[in-house]
């Protein structure tokens, strides 16, 4: 006895102005954000207020990207990301530092840190690489 198939809805395509280069930043901010979530809970009390900045700053990063998709001109949405990015890994680097908590161990694991900036680094590239693209 063979089963129906159900046939899925089919996604919505990606709008017009955006590019398939910003639904696969997109991604990488929404996997950032996933990887680094248990980390930040994982702070102590005393760091708190740092694990909810890098958390609002993936947020922001997110919001700008999916604000890109949407953007006709993209130059200044650009430079905000690229900015915010970059307050993310200073962030990111200040939590894996020892002499930040010096009573105790850094709030991120050297593996850690490494791996939330390889994925950090990526996003990076994908906007200087998009930059690059609308320069032409």
């Amino acid at each position: 006895m063979a089963q129906e198939e159900k046939e899925l809805p089919e996604l919505d395509p990606v709008r017009d102005n955006a590019t398939a280069d910003d639904f696969k930043t997109k991604n990488k901010v929404y996997e950032l954000i996933l990887y680094t979530g248990p980390e930040l809970e994982q702070f102590p009390r005393a760091q708190r207020r740092l694990a909810e900045d890098i958390r609002g700053t993936m947020l922001s990063v997110l919001r700008l990207v999916v604000t890109l998709e949407n953007k006709h001109y993209k130059k200044t949405t650009l430079g905000e990301l690229d900015n915010e990015v970059d307050v993310l890994r200073h962030l990111v680097r200040l939590a894996a530092d020892p002499q930040y908590t010096r009573s105790r161990k850094p709030c991120l694991s050297l593996r850690k840190y490494e791996n939330i900036s390889r994925k950090i680094n990526e996003i990076g590239c994908m906007i200087g690489g998009y930059y690059k693209s609308l320069k032409k």
